[in-house]
């Protein structure tokens, strides 16, 4: 390991007040900045540290992509940076810089200001997150209805041409339908539109191909990226599929059991991974034009919220674990190339791991 390591400072840097100046920051600062998130679950028994300690920044014009299985805390951290938690959750700790204004601290009225306004949202199965009983250009004016207080003609003739401009044929028409009358990858393609109504600076998107066939998972981030090309946006994607992973984002967050355990560009996650989670992460995908060959797994599996490990929380399942200094709690540690990792074996230089070449 020839890259010099730190330990990463994890203050609060940038935490604007409601009231901060939105026009203060810097053309090359964050355009999303998160600082030591920490999300409890209150009661008795209580879990704390559901996600604890999370840092990253997400630049404008950038896509990054928050990456680990399911349980690891990729929706919980997504969804609290609007302050979009369960009410059984509460925020403990840390800053959420948007813009120059931290939403950590901000009033309920400026959140209702940015939802769906400077932050579009695109949540999980559309069949369920889209109103029944509501046609979807009456779902998708309503943005433009409350941010820019739109009549609802105008408001709808704008939904006609952002279902035009998702790829949806006889948009005039499709305003009128209900969710029920789509495909599902027309239903994902309005929740696009509705959350790109406003003209955010930074779209966040959970899970966006889900349960979507390969044709369409590509029609829909070909369908991102000409966005993002053509209004600046930021995009932050929750996701499970490294595939989709290589295929559209610029950085990448990995995710273990509520904390980051690495932080890095797409070509440092595939070809020089320094957390012995992604490295597992990435020798579990299946490589094509090997037909045969034994699939890689991860034995165990993500540990329940409650019952995280003391030290190290991917250690139970680690093929490299060594024993007393992984039991310790593990400092997130930053190289001279801005990559950073959570493992304190990769940090002295006793670990190397190897990556996968992308195809």
């Amino acid at each position: 390991m020839t890259a010099t390591a730190k330990t990463v400072d994890k203050g609060s840097e940038g935490s604007g007040g409601d009231g901060h100046n939105e026009n203060s920051v810097a053309p090359g600062d964050p355009l999303l900045s998160v600082r030591g998130l920490t999300i409890d679950l209150p009661g008795d028994p209580g879990q704390r540290g559901l996600v604890e300690d999370v840092s990253f920044d997400l630049h404008r014009k950038r896509s990054l992509a928050l990456i680990g299985e399911s349980g690891c805390g990729k929706s919980l951290t997504a969804m609290a940076i609007l302050r979009l938690l369960p009410p059984a959750m509460s925020l403990r700790a840390g800053s959420v810089v948007f813009d120059g204004v931290d939403l950590a601290r901000a009033s309920e009225r400026r959140l209702r200001r940015l939802r769906g306004g400077p932050v579009g949202i695109v949540f999980q199965e559309p069949m369920s997150s889209l109103n029944p009983t509501a046609t979807v250009g009456d779902q998708i004016a309503e943005a433009r209805q409350i941010h820019f207080g739109e009549r609802r003609a105008t408001a709808l003739a704008k939904a006609a041409e952002l279902l035009d401009r998702v790829g949806i044929p006889n948009a005039k028409q499709r305003v009128k339908a209900y969710p029920h009358e789509l495909s599902g990858g027309m239903q994902q393609r309005v929740m696009i539109a509705a959350g790109i109504a406003c003209n955010p600076k930074l779209i966040i998107a959970d899970e966006p191909t889900t349960a979507l066939d390969v044709t369409i998972q590509a029609e829909i981030l070909e369908l991102l990226r000409d966005l993002q090309r053509d209004l600046d946006l930021a995009v932050m994607l929750v996701t499970h599929d490294l595939g989709v992973v290589a295929d559209f984002c610029d950085d990448v967050v990995v995710m273990y059991a509520g904390h980051v355990v690495e932080r890095t560009s797409i070509d440092g996650l595939f070809y020089q991974p320094r957390h012995p989670y992604s490295s597992a992460l990435l020798a579990a995908v299946p490589q094509v034009g090997n037909p045969r060959t034994r699939l890689n797994v991860i034995p165990g599996r993500v540990p329940p919220a409650g019952r995280f490990p003391a030290g190290c929380r991917f250690q139970p399942r680690c093929a490299h674990d060594a024993g007393g200094p992984c039991a310790q709690p593990q400092k997130e540690t930053e190289f001279a190339d801005g990559h950073t990792t959570r493992c304190c074996r990769v940090a002295d230089g006793s670990l190397t791991l190897e990556g996968v070449a992308r195809a």
